[in-house]
């Protein structure tokens, strides 16, 4: 998201003024919260909680669901925005007319090469078995809404839609990601690299042990030691390449080499060389905390 600094986004940077507000973006990026452990977690009373919520909601930083609970309904409150950028010096509006989106099932990767522990299931069951990889070629691979593996790759085939005259200015992929540990009993870190169009544009470590709360949206059969991810936003521009607005690595937009007659090859792995090698799983809808797919949004000059 990028905010123009003007006097419509008063109500954006009020809530950065406010430690309570900016604790509150803290650990809901770490993982959703309701009111009742927002409170316990900042020691302030609920409808001082809920206040600040309502002001982080008004601002898009935030958003929040009712859903039922143990004792009636509660507000999920989730980060709505994991990056911004303040522009002081005011820019045109770009044309939306050169943005391309494109929604990628966690299932439908084009090549692979994984070793257990690893596994498929949809949103209604497992695919195969448990640390098969045989089963990662079963046709059924494109039903998947959770997989995952211990070391290797998955590559998934990204459709480009530029025109012959279009320039690409940034490049944009998010997922629900974090280690593999679904059919076993370690919670380990691992460093996941991310590759696009045979470039290594960064790689994210995992931290490990997180993730075993019940996932929002993950079924009720399942249940495995890993519920649900994190969010991570890559982002490829002209200055280098990002994860949630972090520099990672000085890769930038015109190194991928993206063409308008090409489609985009973009490789999440789990190299047996690296520091934490404690594999992938990868949620999309139907799964985990956040509903979603891989969303790749890919913009233009």
């Amino acid at each position: 998201m990028e905010v123009e600094v003007s006097s419509r986004n008063i109500k954006f940077l009020e809530c950065l003024s406010s430690l309570t507000r900016v604790k509150m973006i803290e650990l809901l990026g770490i993982q959703p919260m309701n009111i009742k452990s927002l409170s316990e977690a900042l020691d302030i009373k609920s409808p001082i909680v809920t206040r600040h919520i309502h002001m982080l909601e008004e601002a898009g930083i935030v958003r929040c669901e009712s859903v039922a609970g143990k004792r009636g309904m509660q507000k999920i409150c989730h980060l709505h925005l994991t990056q911004t950028m303040l522009l002081f010096k005011s820019s045109p509006v770009k044309d939306e007319a050169k943005r391309y989106e494109v929604s990628l099932p966690v299932g439908h990767y084009s090549s692979y090469q994984i070793k257990p522990t690893c596994g498929l299931a949809s949103d209604t069951q497992m695919i195969g078995m448990c640390d098969d990889p045989r089963y990662f070629a079963d046709p059924e691979h494109v039903q998947a809404k959770v997989i995952w593996f211990g070391s290797g790759f998955v590559e998934y085939r990204i459709p480009n839609y530029m025109v012959n005259n279009e320039m690409p200015e940034s490049l944009e992929i998010s997922m629900e990601i974090c280690s593999d540990t679904p059919c076993s009993v370690n919670h380990l870190p691992s460093d996941i690299s991310f590759v696009i169009n045979g470039v290594g544009v960064g790689v994210w470590t995992y931290p490990g042990d997180f993730g075993s709360a019940r996932g929002l949206y993950t079924p009720e059969w399942w249940h495995k030691n890993i519920q649900h991810g994190l969010i991570k936003t890559i982002r490829v521009n002209k200055q280098g390449s990002f994860i949630d607005g972090i520099l990672v690595s000085a890769v930038t937009i015109d190194e991928l080499m993206l063409a308008y007659d090409k489609e985009i090859l973009f490789r999440i792995s789990s190299s047996t060389a690296a520091k934490n090698c404690g594999g992938v799983t990868l949620f999309g809808k139907g799964f985990g905390n956040y509903n979603q797919d891989i969303e790749v949004t890919l913009r233009c000059q």
